[in-house]
């Protein structure tokens, strides 16, 4: 058995060096409580871009432009060393730590965005970096479209991890490309809530016969308190729950076994078993006895894409 933490907080909104370090303060927490395993939610540091849905990007022109360069210039550059106190944190603590960042490219133009998740071991290395590889409808004006190169699953203290974003969890292929991995802990970060999106995690958990881990984002109005292109008039009302949260985690056949955490703020605590999933899998293994590859195989291109080949 091994314990893990979702980290259910808002973050400081568009401030990098302040969200990083309530992110800090998060994992010494839940370290101490014996977590091996701490979860932060999407495009944590610095924040979701959820301005995205109440503004419209062809005509509110000047507002997007202004929230869009905040949230560029508070971006982690990975090669920068941008996210170096929570790997500190996480070297620290001897915690795998899975976190959602706004990065910012640092090898081509430099000025695209990406919405990134990483997993940090507990050396404070990036073990893995996943780039969504979809944004959903308005995402698609702040963030570039990621590839496979990060659709990994990592070994960790709770069992073998991989993690899709928000709505890559609707793209079965995908999922696919993880179950294939031996995974055992799938780790869902969203802007999504709602009893209708955890029945698609125990749904996943049902499909994939393994623990489901749903990290929600937290945010309320008087969160979204930033002077910037007049940010506040979007939430007139401080106590709007912009989103309410959910983390939830649920057992290998669909079992809600911790949470969902709604509108509230601060860590849901899970002890998960890897080993039950073998279990669940005797009669459905869809990677495996299940999956017929005489009749159906996926292709997954995992070469990084790159806009130019100094070669």
């Amino acid at each position: 058995m091994s314990k893990l933490a979702i980290v259910q907080m808002p973050p400081v909104f568009l401030d990098r060096a302040k969200t990083l370090e309530r992110a800090v303060g998060q994992i010494e927490e839940a370290a101490a409580q014996g977590a091996e395993l701490v979860v932060f939610p999407e495009a944590f540091i610095p924040g979701y871009p959820a301005w995205a849905w109440r503004l419209r990007p062809g005509a509110d022109w000047g507002a997007c432009e202004a929230l869009h360069g905040r949230l560029l210039d508070q971006a982690v550059d990975l090669k920068r060393g941008d996210l170096e106190p929570l790997c500190a944190a996480a070297r620290q603590h001897q915690v795998t730590v899975l976190c959602g960042i706004n990065e910012r490219d640092s090898d081509f133009s430099r000025a695209t965005l990406f919405n990134s998740y990483l997993v940090v071991g507990p050396e404070g290395t990036v073990l893995n970096r996943h780039r969504k590889v979809m944004p959903t409808n308005p995402e698609r004006m702040v963030w570039g479209f990621g590839d496979a190169a990060g659709l990994n699953v990592v070994d960790t203290p709770c069992g073998r991890v991989g993690a899709l974003l928000c709505w890559e969890n609707y793209m079965p292929l995908a999922r696919y490309a993880l179950y294939a991995q031996g995974m055992e802990l799938y780790v869902a970060p969203t802007y999504d809530s709602d009893d209708d999106w955890i029945g698609s995690l125990r749904h996943i958990a049902r499909e994939a016969g393994c623990w489901v881990v749903g990290s929600g984002t937290l945010l309320r109005g008087e969160d979204l308190r930033v002077d910037v292109a007049d940010l506040a008039a979007l939430y007139p009302d401080p106590e709007e729950w912009v989103n309410p949260g959910d983390s939830v985690v649920i057992a290998p056949g669909g079992e809600v076994v911790a949470g969902p955490l709604r509108r509230e703020a601060g860590i849901l605590y899970a002890e998960v078993d890897a080993a039950k999933v073998g279990l669940a899998r005797r009669t459905l293994d869809v990677a495996g006895h299940y999956a017929r590859p005489d009749l159906f195989q996926l292709k997954v291109n995992r070469q990084p894409q790159c806009p130019v080949d100094f070669s």
